[in-house]
């Protein structure tokens, strides 16, 4: 929220052109504020042919000024892809793999907003977009069929097939949005700490996640596993949300689960012993929210690859279950609909 209240006391006449035009541009929420990316000289569209060339590049690649990074995203089935893990025939959403930008206007909102550019001028198409709601949100799945997925998982886990397994429903509508408008609305409600936009000429995301995954410094390798949700309410505040997590058989045993998960995917690529919880189940606040938090970090082996931490880290165990390679494969034997976000890669590389 103070992120979000600094931007919109600085009025900047370039930042107001770049929102109303129809460039494509990504705005990516960082600590104490956003990064917003454009003028993209470079968009590489992912596929499960191209993506581990892609992915293996920057091996190769020196960073040498601001601009000098691909950002973008890539989906479910390219994770899958990446594991080895098959998919079944299913329902295409016609929609990207992935894409990949490289930015030539770097624009960072702090206490001060400051641009770097390799354009020398800028130009600005006007094209606002309003809002228009064409149909109610529908459910991709009804109840009975719903019921029919949980019975078999509860079988699977009472087999000791898995542990802990998330199932992924999907609402949709037809609407026409501004992106940009409806980023920064969503900001003021919600500013979650992973949130982000792309708006592109023919699609745009809109994210707003609280969980960190993957978060690299130098050597140091960062991830920090949400399990345990607490909807907030004139009753609760930090403190009694802890004590409630800490005293829930529940919450405990499913948030165990996922940092065990998440410890033993940092170790594959970090040197040994340095995998370590850095603050144990602490409680994040929210506007509506809490969630039972644990920080884990590591400092990654020499000449480990992009690729090497994208295999070992995602999908992150709070949106699947775990164990990870097993529980994918269940869920994929059973829903219909590609999901291309189950969890989105969103990458700044």
């Amino acid at each position: 929220m103070k992120e979000f209240k600094q931007h919109k006391l600085k009025f900047s006449p370039f930042l107001e052109n770049l929102y109303q035009s129809n460039k494509p541009l990504i705005i990516y929420k960082v600590k104490g504020g956003y990064d917003l990316f454009t003028d993209f000289s470079k968009k590489i569209i992912i596929n499960n042919r191209n993506i581990e060339n892609f992915l293996n590049s920057f091996s190769t690649k020196k960073y040498r000024k601001e601009t000098d990074i691909f950002i973008g995203f890539f989906g479910y089935e390219i994770l899958c892809n990446l594991l080895k893990i098959k998919i079944k025939n299913q329902k295409n959403i016609k929609f990207y793999k992935g894409v990949f930008y490289k930015p030539e206007t770097i624009i960072k909102i702090r206490n001060k907003i400051k641009i770097y550019s390799t354009k020398k001028n800028h130009n600005f198409s006007y094209q606002f977009q309003k809002t228009n709601i064409s149909s109610p949100f529908k459910l991709n799945i009804s109840y009975k069929k719903y019921k029919k997925i949980f019975d078999i998982f509860s079988k699977k886990i009472r087999e000791g097939q898995t542990y802990q397994i998330k199932i992924c429903t999907k609402y949709k509508n037809k609407s026409e949005i501004n992106p940009v408008n409806f980023f920064w609305k969503l900001m003021k409600i919600n500013s979650s700490p992973e949130s982000f936009m792309i708006r592109d000429k023919d699609y745009s995301i809109v994210s707003c996640s609280p969980e960190t995954l993957i978060d690299r410094k130098g050597n140091t390798i960062i991830t920090k596993p949400i399990a345990g949700t607490l909807k907030k309410n004139r009753f609760y505040n930090k403190f009694k949300a802890l004590k409630y997590f800490r005293n829930n058989n529940k919450e405990t045993k499913e948030h165990n689960m996922i940092v065990d998960l998440e410890r033993n995917d940092l170790s594959r690529i970090c040197k040994p012993g340095t995998v370590e919880i850095k603050k144990e189940k602490y409680v994040e606040e929210y506007k509506h929210l809490y969630h039972y938090v644990t920080s884990i970090e590591g400092r990654i082996k020499k000449n480990i690859s992009v690729k090497e931490i994208i295999t070992a880290m995602m999908p992150g165990g709070s949106v699947i279950g775990c164990p990870k390679i097993k529980t994918l494969q269940l869920l994929n034997s059973q829903e219909s609909i590609r999901c291309s976000f189950r969890q989105c890669g969103k990458k700044r590389i």
